[in-house]
């Protein structure tokens, strides 16, 4: 049983006593043994991540550590949030008898799974024998799992008050004389253990015990606001932890508590002489070369569709042109919107002879998000040939073909890329937790996401793309629900899940990968809805409608000139003169070249067309915008001097037909300057047509689709519409700065 009072019982006390080292132990001066006369302890049941992670550093710094508890069954209680531990003892209790008689041996015992190295042996001694005492613990700024201690602990003017068991060190005898007294369960608390014995004055004395109360060997983050107590410090080319607040460089960081998730971003860091180029000192350890392979692993890619996307056919049609080959790919497609129904019949029309397996479960089977996640990875759980699964949601914009490639190679469990928003600090990881598991900024998180410290990270949480390995899900993550818990969201809890099963999440920004489209605020009410995205998602929409010759404007002098003053220039791609067509045949409420109602066009026309304005299909102030933004630059280049405002009344589509409008009489535009952009092929779509100006007698009778004709509007540009033979004609015009 555990004692429940505030000191040891009373018949312990004389054994306490009785501890006493012989004399010549007991008066031996620190300092006189030699530096390599330090073991490390530690218990691990299991070999984590986390233990090996701890096994790394140590290896780094050229620790001598003994592992106890080898494939035992861990019977210590469900740690870490809850008392127990008490195994922990027991087995350091075992371990230690073999070198209880070594009296000049420094003996260390810390944790694994949360703790790493940041300095070596050397080091360590030196600041264990500054003490002057026998044994010295680790210290907490909170006290567990009894508060009732609490007034039991000696006063400190500075430092840390509370005792931690994650970590402490002493000579071997005075260790072994402690936990000698260990007598109970493997389930009783061993901090509680230790801090009966430390707050007993008389034990305290006669063993000589004190708190490391200013993180000069243990730091623990428990209740530490990493970015406030402890910083990373850079220098020399290498990286060490800081305490900030004590001005000290612990020897050992320990991850203890709700911020234990704090201690993977150290990691990431410690030890390692940090550069740009690479980042941690682990990420090119155990890679795969794909290149060498004769079999590509088998993958199994999940792609999510969990409300209304954005350029969604774009999506699809990147995984069809990732560069893997394809024969090994299968994918699992979850689309809970009636909406997108459209789009993935036209992706499965593509893809059925491409790649060999495609699910597709739709709106009608009515699951959840967390439901078609479970689902989906447990596709590749049951499939054994499933050597990867890699999910994807579809608001991921993923730019680099080799994305796949490249997250294998890295070798990790769990990896996923670094994808971000478009100028926004807003990206797919979080750095750091707070206390309630929710988000929380790294100290470094900036640097990453903008490229300034690139690598392979160790994080808390990741969403919306990753990698995760078959092998992993099979032997480690074998249960069908990760993603359902509590009120969490579907990626919350899955990376909880993995924390606490001590399966380490990695994210990688050694290349780019691509971006994080936004879903908010999309209105699937128009025929087309990708138009409307200017503002939302501006980098896709330059991407679909903005023709890819557009930037040669400017560097290769590809404007043409056919007519005095008209300038000629592409500016909008074949899909968006196709979309703003079938947007306005999809309305359909031509105005047959009647004067449109001013409150309709925001102005008269001085020649009616057959048109439909802006206006009318509410795409007015995105395309104002496109003015702004694409229009203006190329005025400042042809009519140097003039800085257009990017103002107009009258934007609309005009259509011409044999039956409806054959022509446009000769007329000045009421604009400073006039845009007039073919949206169809003549010769394909229409024959005839084109623009006369009168005063130069100057013709241009084939417009070429997405190219922009530029002239002055009021005086000197008299122009008229040539008639048209056949077909339909379609032009989109704006009279800017009337």
């Amino acid at each position: 049983m555990a004692w429940s009072g505030a000191r040891p019982p009373r018949l312990l006390l004389p054994l306490l006593l009785a501890l006493a080292l012989p004399r010549a132990a007991a008066e031996r001066r620190p300092g006189t043994g030699p530096a390599d006369k330090l073991l490390v302890f530690t218990v691990a049941t299991k070999e984590t991540d986390g233990f090996h992670r701890f096994m790394q550093t140590a290896k780094h710094f050229n620790y001598t550590v003994k592992v106890l508890g080898k494939g035992e069954e861990w019977k210590g209680g469900e740690l870490p949030n809850s008392i127990g531990g008490g195994q922990k003892v027991r087995l350091l209790k075992e371990g230690i008898e073999n070198y209880a008689d070594q009296e000049d041996l420094v003996v260390m015992f810390v944790e694994c799974y949360d703790v790493i190295f940041a300095g070596g042996p050397e080091e360590l001694l030196k600041k264990f024998q500054e003490t002057n005492h026998k044994v010295v613990f680790a210290a907490d700024g909170l006290i567990w799992p009894d508060k009732r201690l609490a007034d039991k602990y000696p006063v400190v003017r500075s430092g840390k008050r509370f005792l931690n068991s994650g970590g402490f060190i002493g000579y071997a005898p005075y260790i072994n004389r402690i936990v000698q007294q260990w007598n109970l369960q493997d389930n009783d608390d061993d901090q509680l253990f230790y801090t009966k014995i430390y707050v007993d004055p008389l034990a305290r004395e006669h063993i000589n015990i004190t708190l490391d109360h200013k993180c000069t060997i243990f730091q623990t983050l428990n209740g530490a606001v990493v970015t406030d107590e402890v910083l990373l410090k850079f220098e020399e080319g290498k990286v060490r932890a800081r305490n900030s607040v004590y001005d000290t460089l612990p020897i050992t960081v320990h991850g203890n508590g709700p911020t234990k998730i704090h201690l993977n971003y150290l990691g990431n860091y410690i030890p390692n002489a940090w550069t740009r180029e690479t980042g941690c000192s682990i990420c090119d350890l155990d890679l795969l070369d794909l290149s060498t392979v004769t079999e590509y692993p088998r993958v199994k890619i999940g792609v999510f569709i969990e409300q209304p996307t954005p350029f969604l056919p774009k999506f699809l049609d990147r995984l069809l042109t990732l560069d893997y080959p394809k024969e090994t790919l299968s994918i699992f497609i979850h689309n809970n919107e009636v909406y997108h129904e459209k789009h993935i019949k036209k992706f499965w029309e593509k893809a059925k002879n491409i790649i060999r397996n495609i699910k597709i479960v739709g709106p009608e089977e009515n699951l959840s998000q967390a439901e078609a996640r479970n689902m989906g990875m447990d596709l590749c759980r049951q499939d054994k040939a499933c050597e990867y699964y890699f999910s994807i949601d579809a608001d991921v914009v993923l730019t680099n073909p080799k994305t796949l490639r490249i997250l294998i190679e890295q070798n990790r469990k769990i990896i996923a890329p670094l994808v971000t928003r478009h100028g926004k600090l807003w990206s797919n990881f979080w750095g750091a937790l707070s206390p309630d598991g929710y988000y929380a900024r790294s100290e470094d998180y900036v640097d990453i996401v903008q490229g300034n410290r690139v690598g392979v990270w160790n994080i808390p949480y990741m969403a919306n793309i990753y990698l995760i390995k078959g092998q992993t899900l099979r032997l480690e993550m074998k249960e069908k629900n990760y993603f359902m818990r509590d009120k969490l969201d579907p990626d919350m809890a899955l990376c909880r899940n993995a924390r606490e099963m001590g399966v380490f999440m990695y994210i990688t920004n050694r290349h780019e990968f691509g971006r994080l489209i936004s879903t908010a605020n999309y209105n699937t009410s128009h025929y087309n809805n990708d138009l409307w995205q200017i503002f939302e998602n501006p980098v896709d929409w330059k991407e679909t409608y903005i023709n890819p010759n557009y930037s040669k404007i400017f560097t290769d002098n590809i404007v043409e000139q056919p007519c005095p003053d008209v300038f000629w220039f592409p500016i909008f791609s074949d899909t968006a003169c196709d979309e703003l067509v079938e947007e306005m045949e999809h309305f359909g409420q031509w105005s047959g070249g009647k004067h449109q109602d001013s409150r309709i066009s925001g102005g008269y026309e001085n020649v009616p067309t057959d048109d439909i304005h802006m206006k009318q299909i509410g795409l007015d102030n995105e395309w104002l915008h496109f003015i702004r933004e694409f229009i203006a630059p190329v005025t400042l280049k042809v009519f140097a001097g003039y800085y257009t405002k990017g103002y107009a009344l009258l934007n609309f589509v005009v259509k011409y037909s044999p039956d409806r409008q054959r022509s446009l009489r000769p007329h000045h535009d009421s604009s400073t300057f006039t845009i007039n952009i073919a949206l169809n092929k003549v010769g394909e779509d229409f024959q005839g047509g084109g623009c006369k100006f009168l005063r130069y007698n100057c013709s241009i009778e084939s417009p070429r689709k997405g190219w922009s004709f530029m002239h002055p509007g009021r005086l000197t540009h008299l122009h008229e519409g040539l008639p048209i033979l056949n077909g339909t004609r379609y032009i989109a015009v704006s009279f800017i700065d009337p």
